[in-house]
């Protein structure tokens, strides 16, 4: 406003400067006439002055007028601005209040969300174990794994078989081969073959276990048919007796076991520590199990130790029986007699009147990779022996010691295939070797001698599918020859050189006319080794909750070799093959 007032006056004056020079050239005329002039040009000039003085005045009013209003509008416009501003601070405070409360709003909203997932995702595991715990009631039901009765857990088990072997070489034996037993070739049916079926390994089994105050008790009992009675035929009805497998009892306390009974020896290869169930038995169809295996089950007590997860230490002290082998032996010792019928013996087999037990040890170790044994047993053989022949005078017993070291490796090979190596070797040991080769002989003046054995087999299990196992296994066990020469120039003991072999290759006629007569020949064959080879494969047709259904075949060879006397080393030959069709029970 200053700036218009400005430019309005320089305007004015500008315009008065023509009229101001126009009078001053009017002005040249006389003196007098020029002091009347002068009285009227000041007189006309006052009179502008006043009226350029008034317009002036009028012009500054107008313009105070103006400047008042705008000065007026701009203070209006300044309140406008400042109540926009302050309606604008207003609301954006607004906003930023409603902001925040959306804000709050959303978070609480994300909190519910998180809080109603959560909830969810505990339902969701809540309902799932409620439809787990609906299953395993329904299967429990169904298809229950074991039986609760009186506050015991009982676990059935066992299989149902139909099988059936064909040897070459007759042996009039079942399922269960003797492989001891192998005939020269002196003998008749080493020329006639034999094809046997056999239901008589079908197996019973159940296990009964409790908690009790310091632990876990149990107890296990097998058994199958492969037993003869005197009413037993495979003519008509082909009844067989039940026999025992195993019966035993155990207490578990924490980290120590007891176990009493009828089990697989401790030298046997276990799978995993020392506890009667961990047998590695071989996947083979045969009663008598392989050549090599350590084929004993006989009663023993058992104490072990878990001391740590990986090692375990245990010790039995189990039944001890002899067997015995001799050429030429006097009769001036026993160690003792065959089965008492009144004291539920059989009667048809002989028994040892043993001085002390069978005392075995030994530590398994269960590393990441495999599991791997060591051990030794301690024998003690006895007999009462006579001196002075003829008579008592004198007579008196005598007690051998015997034993021997046992050593186990199974281990994987990639996931698929499991390697097994098991060993036993010693003097007195031939019985625990599935061919019971004899593992004591006598000295001519009627003491007892052991005999040095070895047995070693080497397994081979591969599993290409859950249903599909593959096995092959080899076996050797071995006696030695061992002789004594007495009084008259004689060898006494096992194979003595001296022994006719002369009749083991020629076949010898039958020594009857029933037709249950075969010829033997003569051959004293005593066996140096024997051996075996074998290979099969078992497939599960099913197995689940129902059961198990498989079928197997199997083949085998077996080569028993003879100690050389006169007339050379006797050798015999068998070949093997089986088939398998079991029903396990769940």
């Amino acid at each position: 406003m200053k700036t218009l007032l400005r430019s309005a006056l320089i305007a004015v004056a500008m315009g008065a400067v023509p009229f101001m020079s126009a009078q001053k050239t009017a002005t040249v005329h006389p003196k007098h006439a020029v002091a009347r002039r002068k009285t009227a040009t000041l007189s006309s000039l006052a009179a502008q002055m006043q009226q350029m003085h008034d317009d002036f005045q009028s012009q500054i009013d107008l313009l105070k007028q103006q400047l008042s209003q705008r000065d007026a509008q701009f203070a209006s416009m300044q309140q406008a601005s400042q109540q926009q501003t302050a309606a604008t601070a207003a609301q954006t405070q607004s906003v930023t209040t409603a902001v925040e409360q959306n804000t709050s709003a959303v978070n609480t909203l994300q909190a519910k969300v998180e809080e109603i997932h959560t909830t969810d995702a505990v339902v969701t595991a809540k309902v799932e174990a409620v439809q787990q715990t609906q299953e395993t009631l329904r299967k429990a039901m169904d298809e229950p794994a074991s039986i609760h009765y009186k506050g015991i857990t009982l676990v059935p088990g066992g299989f149902l078989a139909a099988e059936s072997i064909w040897r070459q070489r007759a042996m009039n034996a079942d399922i269960y081969t003797n492989y001891n037993a192998t005939p020269f070739p002196a003998a008749g049916e080493a020329h006639t073959s034999e094809w046997v079926p056999s239901a008589r390994q079908s197996r019973l089994s159940f296990l009964a276990s409790g908690k009790v105050p310091f632990g876990t008790i149990s107890g296990y009992f097998e058994g199958d048919f492969l037993s003869a009675g005197i009413t037993s035929n495979n003519l008509q009805t082909n009844s067989y007796t039940l026999r025992i497998r195993q019966a035993w009892a155990q207490a578990q306390a924490g980290s120590a076991t007891f176990t009493g009974g009828e089990m697989w020896t401790l030298l046997t290869e276990d799978k995993k520590a020392a506890s009667p169930g961990q047998e590695a038995v071989p996947l083979f169809f045969d009663g008598n199990l392989h050549v090599g295996f350590t084929y004993v089950r006989q009663a023993s007590f058992r104490v072990q130790e878990a001391f740590t997860p990986s090692f375990t230490l245990a010790a039995s002290v189990e039944n001890s029986q002899y067997q015995f082998a001799a050429s030429n032996a006097a009769s001036n010792f026993f160690f003792g007699s065959a089965g008492a019928a009144g004291g539920l013996n059989n009667s048809a087999a002989n028994y040892t009147n043993q001085v002390a037990p069978d005392v075995i040890v030994k530590a398994s170790f269960d590393p990441k990779y495999g599991h791997y044994e060591i051990g030794g047993v301690a024998r003690f053989f006895r007999d009462r022996y006579y001196p002075t022949a003829a008579s008592s005078t004198n007579a008196q017993n005598d007690t051998k010691l015997g034993g021997g070291l046992v050593a186990s490796a199974r281990f994987p090979i990639g996931s698929k295939t499991t390697v097994g190596l098991h060993v036993v070797a010693g003097d007195g040991t031939g019985r625990y070797g599935a061919s019971i080769l004899p593992d004591i002989t006598v000295h001519p003046n009627g003491t007892l001698e052991p005999l040095r054995n070895a047995q070693g087999l080497f397994s081979l299990e591969v599993h290409p599918t859950p249903r599909l196992d593959l096995f092959a296994y080899a076996g050797t066990e071995y006696v030695q020859r061992t002789t004594y020469l007495n009084a008259a120039g004689v060898l006494v003991g096992y194979a003595p050189i001296t022994g006719s072999n002369v009749g083991c290759g020629v076949e010898a006629i039958p020594t009857g006319s029933t037709g249950y007569a075969p010829g033997t020949g003569t051959c004293l064959g005593a066996t140096r080794d024997i051996m075996q080879g074998s290979l099969g494969y078992q497939y599960r047709f099913y197995s689940g909750p129902k059961g198990k259904l498989q079928y197997g075949l199997a083949y085998s060879y077996l080569e028993r070799n003879g100690w050389a006397g006169v007339g050379g080393a006797p050798k015999a030959t068998n070949n093997f093959v089986y088939t398998s069709f079991r029903y396990y029970l769940p």
